[in-house]
Formats: C-alpha cells, sequence, structure tokens
C-alpha cells in the first residue's frame, strides 16, 4: 500500500483471456465486488478507452441507491482494463479515483492478477469530503478472491 493507492494480486488457475472477458462485461461486476456496494451493472461489453458503462450501487456513506458511470481510462485486451467512477451526472474530473486491473499470463492455464485502487489523481474538492480509502486492502484480496471463484465457474 502507498499513500494513494492499494495493490494487491493473485495467481488465479485461468488464461488471462477468460478472466479478462470477465471483468470487460459489468455484468459480472456485483459477483466480484467484496465491498457490497456493487448491485447490478449493464451487459454491454467494454470495448474501448473513452466508454462508459453504468453500475446501480448502495452505500450508506453516500446516502444509500445511487448510479455511477465508469469511464474507461486503460484497455489492453487480455492485460489491462481500468476506469474511473464518478456519480452519475458527475465529471471524471470532479473525481478522479481509479480501478486497474493488471493481467500477467504465468504460463498458458493461469494468470496473475493485479488489482489496484488509486486515488491518487481524485480531485481535492472530493478529498475534503471522502476519507480515503473507501475500502482497505482485505476488500481488493477478496475481490480477487471472487474473481478466481467466478472463472472457475464459468
Amino acid at each position: 500500500m502507498s499513500e494513494k493507492s492499494i495493490t494487491v494480486s493473485r495467481l488465479i488457475d485461468a488464461p488471462a483471456e477468460e478472466i479478462f472477458e470477465i471483468l470487460t462485461l459489468p455484468a459480472k461486476h456485483p459477483s466480484l465486488d467484496a465491498s457490497g456496494t456493487v448491485i447490478s451493472g449493464t451487459d454491454q461489453r467494454i470495448q474501448n478507452v473513452g466508454d462508459v458503462f453504468v453500475m446501480n450501487m448502495n452505500a450508506e456513506m453516500m446516502g444509500g441507491d445511487y448510479k455511477t458511470e465508469n469511464h474507461i481510462t486503460g484497455l489492453d485486451p487480455n492485460k489491462l482494463i481500468a476506469w474511473k467512477p464518478c456519480p452519475e451526472g458527475t465529471s471524471v474530473e470532479d473525481n478522479g479515483w481509479e480501478w486497474v486491473y493488471e493481467l500477467q499470463p504465468e504460463g498458458s492455464d493461469s494468470t496473475t492478477v493485479t488489482l489496484t485502487y488509486s486515488w491518487e489523481h481524485a480531485n481535492p474538492k472530493v478529498t475534503k469530503k471522502i476519507s480515503f480509502p473507501l475500502f482497505g486492502e482485505k476488500v481488493l484480496e477478496e475481490s480477487l478472491e471472487r474473481l478466481a471463484s467466478t472463472v472457475a465457474g464459468s
């Protein structure tokens, strides 16, 4: 963990292609989310940097139900997917934290997945309202565990 990010890694017994397929389908994200905040996502597959996918969320700190617009900031097939979430109707520049999944093949049937949660570029207005990190290392580790279970079951 750095001052403005948390990074965890896990070896998953699946090819990078299978893991990437799950990560690029927002409808799968509720089963991966260990924070308990992701309720549902769209069935539209993420395909390009600049794509935006909407997630239905719920968190007490946000006053209950809300939606996020998630802006894809990085996409390299079978290697990387990254996005910055922001509350629906706001600008991604008004927010600035980011989720990054990096996939490193370890042979043909396993992949090291590295998940980074970064608030390095979070807007100072947001960091005054929200105390980062919102989620700790344990939540990220559990999310990778859920990813491993999801890919094993697909």
